[in-house]
């Protein structure tokens, strides 16, 4: 009886493909246009259909999309206009019975089937932002409201969708006593999906309802996905779609915003801690939690570029808008006008002490779940999302500083830092995972300008985690170095931009770090070593810097925490000859071409292999080996764009005696290590790929291939003096002057040849009243920029359009923002 019932359905939903087949071959080859009237055409693509998402994107195939808009554009157009109007008339309705929940599904997928397709047409873009009557009411309602683009129809739509009761969310009883109710009438706050910030009850969970929003974020997705189908530009046009949907036209804007917070925030992958329990059971609930990260980050993208205006008007808000949303705030955000994104607003204006609480302690649960060790392989559920949550993270801390002090205050970062620098060591060597890497080191830059970053990182490291680094006893700063130190000489040639990226990090950290373990130390000196070789200092107009970064590293160790870093100073003292030779640099030409026909002649040379690679602002290194992860054959990768230059990322602070930070004007600031003659950053300037309108077109991701202006570039006596004459080398010489005769005495009169107790003399040495006047403490902060906007830009869609493959999304459609590799 069963297997009939079975054999029954299967003939059913076979008879059914083959009804939905014939409607599309229809639609393809008549040769008149099919009038908007024609209820019974239209209607066989969604009534009484019961297809899944993976058939009707077989049963649609591109070809047919593409041949559809170029010789009957007109039903194409109406085929859209009519599933959008069947959507509208459903939610307006409430979607009261199972027909018409099939026929919303069965709208939402041809609609996400069709519309990458029309974003790829630039004859086709503005189609959905045309006015066409407004569907779904009569037009006796007001003149004001009878026309409408179609785009706002859809969001609105769906937003409504997403609130539907007994379909996306559970109903009330006040809601079903009477029969369906009224949706507008509906105050979607009550049903926000998930307990957490703003919302203390906890629906139960409805898998048929989680599969249901997901089909809808789909499809929301794929209507923000129109930015795909732009080249990227600095002059950011806003996305009108996100515009909308995130603004006081939106009446979900405020419940929607906090469902997919807490939707993302409250999933939890382990379950009961059932080994395996993922195999067994598909898991509807991660499949709505990725998707509602994705759906929220790019809805807070938008903001970035106009960041500097907003954040001053929201920081004096903060106190008098409340964070649990109550219905003054809802109302005031209805109120709010067009430009404003609500999304944006919500998030900068989170305060209360709990909800930090919960949201960093979910996020760093989440980051850490791939990190987990069972006994059993395999046996717990590893997230893939966590590039999209470090998006996340990087935007809770950039538009809600008081998010970001939160974080700060406690040790509770550190459970953010050790995956973040987990990521960093696994995927370094990995190609396609620069962008991971990236985003890291973002993070962790927009965390180092806070005194209390570096604070924190003096706490022992003691959780160990699964990292393919040197063995170090110490603290997270120590690891923080090593992963950096592996990144540099390990890591894929494409990581070269970050380089002096690293070095701000550690530089903005070093003021405040009590003691680096012994390997810590020699990892900078290390540096020290490779980035000092004449040949790299004189193969690029900004190599230099990276000196220049490393010598104020150990100058603010030395000034501000000799009395516990023994091990550094030891580690100076050893490599002497490194800041010797720095100071003896020869400037004549002889030397200088001798020094580069030395690292042309030999590939062993200083025994830094890893920097034989192609600088991102010159061609005159050559190219060498590099130690790669070998990944996958046919590997998708996205590129990504240049990221600006340091200078440009950052804003130099000085820090007073009593922990406040000021900012210091460019020229002010002269003395810093970061500004090093003018001459040079002109050089800089001409050089890089961002600022050059002569450089040839970007590598995959985001590195130069050629930059015209480099190949005429080489170095000068004059060049390597004006940087030269101000290497900050008196500090660590009046160390060594000091120093080196007390050791050498040590080791003459007690024969010593055990460097322990050379340790323990200088660990209760002083150089009070020995050493220069200490210099002034400078942080460079990250500033918020139309660059990285950019470079965030395109590497939030790059995620998601990789990330959707089964259906295939995007999949061979004309994306302009990025390009498409295989690996």
């Amino acid at each position: 009886m069963r297997l009939h019932a079975q054999g029954a359905s299967e003939m059913g939903n076979s008879d059914s493909k083959l009804h939905f087949r014939k409607a599309v071959i229809q639609l393809t080859t008549k040769t008149q246009p099919v009038e908007a009237s024609e209820d019974v055409f239209w209607d066989q693509f969604w009534t009484d259909v019961n297809l899944t998402a993976q058939d009707i994107f077989t049963l649609v195939p591109a070809a047919e999309i593409r041949a559809v808009r170029e010789e009957s554009p007109s039903n194409l157009a109406t085929l859209c206009y009519k599933a959008v109007e069947r959507l509208v008339l459903n939610a307006d309705s409430g979607c009261v019975c199972e027909r018409d929940r099939q026929a919303v599904l069965s709208c939402t997928r041809l609609l996400t089937r069709i519309l990458p397709y029309i974003f790829e047409d630039p004859d086709w873009r503005g189609f959905f932002w045309s006015t066409v009557p407004k569907v779904g009411k009569s037009l006796d309602e007001g003149d004001d409201g009878s026309m409408r683009p179609l785009a706002e129809s859809l969001l609105t739509a769906i937003s409504d969708l997403l609130f539907c009761p007994d379909f996306t969310v559970e109903s009330h009883s006040r809601t079903s006593a009477d029969g369906p109710c009224d949706i507008q009438s509906i105050d979607s706050c009550e049903f926000i999906w998930e307990a957490g910030v703003g919302f203390a009850h906890t629906p139960p969970l409805n898998h048929t309802h989680d599969s249901n929003r997901a089909e809808l974020l789909k499809l929301l997705l794929t209507c923000f996905s129109e930015e795909m189908y732009q080249s990227p530009s600095d002059t950011h046009i806003p996305n009108p779609w996100v515009s909308f949907f995130s603004s006081g036209e939106n009446r979900h804007a405020l419940p929607l915003f906090t469902s997919l917070l807490n939707v993302v925030c409250a999933y939890d992958p382990v379950g009961y801690g059932i080994p395996y329990n993922h195999l067994m059971f598909s898991d509807q609930r991660g499949v709505l939690a990725e998707l509602a990260l994705q759906t929220l980050i790019v809805s807070l993208e938008q903001e970035l570029v106009d960041h500097s205006k907003t954040s001053t008007n929201l920081s004096t808000n903060t106190d008098t808008c409340s964070a649990d949303y109550n219905k003054n705030t809802a109302a005031e955000g209805r109120q709010a006008t067009r430009g404003e994104n609500l999304f944006v607003n919500y998030l900068s204006r989170i305060h209360r002490e709990e909800d930090f609480h919960f949201i960093l302690r979910e996020i760093g649960r989440l980051l850490n779940n791939p990190l987990l060790q069972t006994y059993l392989p395999h046996s717990c559920k590893k997230i893939t999302f966590h590039q999209e949550l470090l998006v996340l993270l990087w935007k809770l801390c950039d538009l809600n500083k008081k998010f970001l002090f939160y974080v700060l205050k406690s040790s509770d970062v550190l459970d953010i830092l050790v995956p973040i620098l987990f990521y960093l060591s696994d995927c370094c060597a990995n190609q396609s995972c620069v962008g991971l890497v990236h985003i890291g080191v973002f993070i962790l830059l927009l965390l180092s300008g806070e005194r209390n970053f570096g604070v924190r990182l003096n706490k022992p490291y003691s959780v160990r985690v699964p990292m393919d680094i040197s063995v170090f006893a110490g603290t997270h700063a120590d690891l923080l170095i090593v992963v950096f130190h592996k990144i540099i000489t390990s890591g894929h040639q494409r990581l070269q931009p970050l380089y002096d990226c690293m070095l701000t990090i550690i530089v903005n950290v070093s003021p405040y770090l009590k003691s680096l373990s012994m390997v810590a130390a020699n990892k900078l000196l290390h540096l020290l070593e490779v980035f000092s070789s004449p040949w790299f200092l004189f193969c690029s107009p900004v190599n230099h810097h990276l000196v220049f970064f490393l010598l104020e590293v150990f100058n603010n160790i030395i000034q501000y925490q000799f009395d516990g870093n023994f091990n550094l100073v030891y580690g100076i003292i050893r490599k002497r000859n490194l800041f010797h030779q720095l100071a003896n640099l020869p400037t004549d030409v002889n030397s200088i071409q001798k020094a580069l026909q030395k690292k042309r002649s030999s590939n062993s040379t200083h025994n830094a292999v890893f920097m034989e690679t192609n600088n991102p602002y010159t061609t005159a290194c050559s190219e060498g080996p590099y130690k790669t992860t070998p990944v996958q054959t046919g590997t998708l990768n996205a590129s990504l764009k240049a990221m600006p230059r340091i200078d440009k990322l950052t804003e130099t602070s000085q820090v007073s005696e009593d922990g406040a930070t000021l900012l210091l004007q460019q020229s002010d600031s002269t003395h810093s290590q970061s500004d090093h003659s003018s001459e040079t950053q002109d050089t800089r300037e001409s050089s890089s790929g961002e600022d050059d309108q002569t450089s040839e077109k970007e590598d995959c991701d985001g590195s130069l291939k050629n930059v015209s202006s480099s190949s005429d570039w080489a170095p000068t006596p004059d060049w390597v003096l004006s940087w030269k004459s101000k290497l900050p080398l008196q500090t660590i010489m009046r160390l060594l002057q000091v120093l080196v005769p007390q050791v050498e005495k040590i080791c003459i009169d007690k024969g010593l040849t055990d460097e322990s107790e050379i340790l323990k003399f200088l660990q209760h040495g002083t150089l009070v009243g020995l050493l220069p006047v200490p210099h002034p403490i400078l942080i460079r902060k990250y500033q918020a920029n139309e660059g990285t906007a950019l470079w965030f830009r395109t590497y939030m869609w790059g995620i998601i359009y990789l990330r959707y493959v089964d259906p295939p999304v995007w999949y061979d459609t004309d994306v302009k923002l990025f390009e498409i590799q295989r690996i």
